[in-house]
């Protein structure tokens, strides 16, 4: 068994926040006084296309004894990175960066609502010296709890006063111009927000009572702490290489990240910025979930195709799982009792039973599965194939009780 619980610690103090760059702050003030027009090439309805945020989850039956039933495989112009579904009735995907945009479906119809660009003219709320285009590149999103407002981590930010370019192998180090996390208003469909983070954002979690999030700064070996009110990083926690996947726990103080390249998990501080080695994984941890009632985490560790149960207390490994051909992005069931896996190089998800940590089914989705959500309101799972297409499954027929493929 590769994944084994430190026994040593190793604890790191964050930084204060330091003062934003010049150009930085410019764009953070006016982004937050009320936004780009025009941003929407697909205007949305008054009510942003969803229904009435907490709505009820639809009667069924125990999420591990219903089986997956494909739907349709929606495709077109886009490039799905990521796909999160609101609570209240709309989903929206991330686009591969080159593609600039972010688009949104209604979770009933499947149809698709808006498509909004990535791309902002700072020089139209009087910053002449940054006139001309400034492109983001969305990776991944996370719904307000009120589904009213999705938060987007932008890959970088390019356009006046931009630094050097942003790569996954951090080559530039230093001189990549850090980031942001932009807010969409779904009913106005329009960006309204926007929250400087460090350098090469990846992924983004919420704390239930939507107070605060999480960002992971690939390139700078931290995470940034952001208070959603103010609208502002308040801190930065360092980890290790290539942080990923992470989760607060519902004391809004208690965070665990993964850090991928480093092969490890941090278990954080929010409020003093203290992060403390907990487990050593297999290759490339990636991704973590919380179960609904915040007593258990999920991991997947992408390089070792596995899947690891934790205790959300400690982080110990209380059980795993064999996963298909690398396990990216994770999605679990509002009742807590089933786990939807990608399997980016099977092109295959996979559902696990949480009681009994086993495999209950298996099914073909797109080419290089990237992201996967479970939307509530239907009872369905969005699959996000990167090859440029989204499949959904309807998670509502009763099995047999067979493992089905």
């Amino acid at each position: 068994m590769s994944t084994q619980a430190k026994h040593r610690r190793k604890v790191r103090r964050g930084r204060p926040h330091d003062q934003f760059t010049i150009a930085i702050a410019i764009l953070s003030l006016v982004m937050a006084g009320g936004m780009v027009a025009g941003l929407v090439t697909s205007a949305m309805g008054p009510d942003g296309g969803q229904s009435a945020a907490g709505s009820e989850l639809p009667p069924g039956d125990p999420s591990n004894t219903t089986r997956l039933t494909h739907l349709d495989r929606i495709t077109g112009d886009i490039t799905p990175k990521s796909v999160v579904a609101s609570p209240a009735g709309t989903v929206i995907a991330n686009n591969m960066m080159y593609s600039h945009s972010s688009t949104l479906y209604d979770a009933e119809s499947l149809e698709l609502t808006s498509t909004v660009a990535d791309t902002v003219d700072l020089a139209e709320f009087g910053f002449p010296e940054r006139a001309g285009a400034t492109e983001g590149a969305p990776v991944e999103a996370v719904f307000s709890p009120d589904g009213k407002y999705a938060y987007v981590s932008q890959y970088r930010l390019r356009g006046p006063g931009e630094g050097a370019t942003a790569t996954d192998d951090c080559a530039n180090g230093e001189e990549i111009g850090r980031s942001a996390v932009f807010r969409l208003d779904l009913a106005a469909g329009e960006w309204d927000q926007v929250i400087e983070v460090g350098r090469v954002p990846k992924f983004i979690s919420l704390s239930a009572d939507g107070s605060t999030a999480l960002v992971s700064n690939w390139c700078d070996e931290t995470v940034s702490v952001l208070d959603l009110e103010a609208g502002e990083e308040v801190r930065e926690i360092p980890v290790d290489a290539a942080p990923r996947g992470s989760v607060i726990l519902p004391d809004n103080r208690t965070a665990y990240v993964t850090a991928m390249y480093a092969d490890e998990m941090y278990k954080i501080d929010l409020e003093t910025g203290q992060s403390e080695l907990v487990l050593e994984t297999g290759r490339k941890p990636r991704h973590l979930v919380l179960s609904p009632d915040a007593t258990r985490m999920y991991l997947t560790v992408s390089g070792s195709d596995e899947l690891l149960e934790l205790d959300a207390t400690t982080g110990e490994v209380l059980r795993t799982a064999e996963t298909g051909r690398e396990p990216r992005t994770m999605a679990i069931s509002p009742d807590g009792l089933a786990l939807y896996v990608v399997n980016y190089y099977a092109n295959t998800v996979s559902k696990f039973d949480t009681e009994t940590m086993e495999e209950i089914q298996t099914v073909e989705v797109g080419k290089n599965p990237i992201g996967i959500t479970y939307e509530p309101t239907q009872r369905r799972v969005w699959v996000a194939n990167y090859a440029g297409s989204i499949d959904v499954f309807d998670d509502t027929t009763a099995s047999d009780g067979r493992m089905e493929p």
